[in-house]
């Protein structure tokens, strides 16, 4: 969580930054072999050097960046679950609850399906 320490002490809601370190602190706990970095100014989790998931901080949401392809996978279990989604992103309201789950189905996916992956990306 080291990485994440300026990241979260510029954030000046004391509720945006207590949820956002809550967040990331439980992907740190539940992947501790995930590499924790800032890039693009988000907190970020990769894996041997591939882009697993994303977080970054709006007015009204905790912004969830598990690329197109877990949004798209999971595009019925975001809406099952009360957010709302662009093509490239997950927006978890801050006075609402975080689906756990939901973020461990979307680390998995990005996980196993990016296993063999030698790009940051996807192609």
């Amino acid at each position: 969580m080291k990485a994440f320490a300026d990241y979260l002490d510029q954030i000046d809601n004391p509720q945006h930054r207590e949820r956002t370190e809550e967040v990331l602190k439980w992907v740190a706990e539940k992947y501790p072999n995930m590499e924790q970095k800032i890039a693009w100014n988000q907190p970020m989790f990769t894996d041997h050097g591939t882009f697993i998931i994303a977080f970054s901080i709006a007015k009204q949401h905790l912004a969830v960046a598990p690329e197109k392809a877990g949004i798209d996978r999971f595009s019925d279990d975001i809406v099952q679950a009360g957010y709302d989604h662009t093509k490239q992103l997950v927006r978890i309201k801050w006075d609402g609850p975080v689906d756990y789950s939901l973020l461990e189905k979307m680390i998995e996916f990005n996980i196993m399906e990016k296993a063999d992956c030698t790009t940051f990306w996807r192609k």
